[in-house]
């Protein structure tokens, strides 16, 4: 059985759902906060309220240690701050990488929980 049909009714109702689906889908972004090892608990907290946000908005979230000089004989603080962090947020997201050295940065990329 062949039915007719408008073409262009056809092509215009497909582009307008196209559309739609577009304009309600949410596309994640990965948010970089940077930290340093000698971190002070205020700049913590403060960076610690924008990760939360990133991962309460539904983006996933890089956490980098810089090291800089002399810093780099001592990678062991920098991974205690960033685990620090991951208890911290660990209501709001998981771990997706764990840290891992790249040069004289330390990063880990956590992602939010699924509700």
């Amino acid at each position: 059985m062949v039915r007719m049909m408008d073409y262009g009714k056809y092509k215009y109702k497909a582009a307008r759902a196209a559309r739609e689906a577009r304009r309600k889908q949410h596309t994640t972004q990965i948010k970089e906060v940077k930290f340093r090892p000698g971190i002070e608990d205020h700049d913590y907290e403060f960076k610690l309220r924008h990760a939360r946000r990133f991962l309460q908005e539904g983006n996933k979230v890089k956490l980098t240690m810089m090291f800089r000089g002399r810093q780099i004989t001592h990678p062991e603080l920098g991974r205690q701050v960033l685990l620090r962090l991951t208890e911290d947020l660990g209501d709001h997201g998981k771990i997706e990488q764990y840290p891992n050295f790249e040069g004289r940065q330390m990063s880990m990329i956590l992602t939010p929980l699924k509700d």
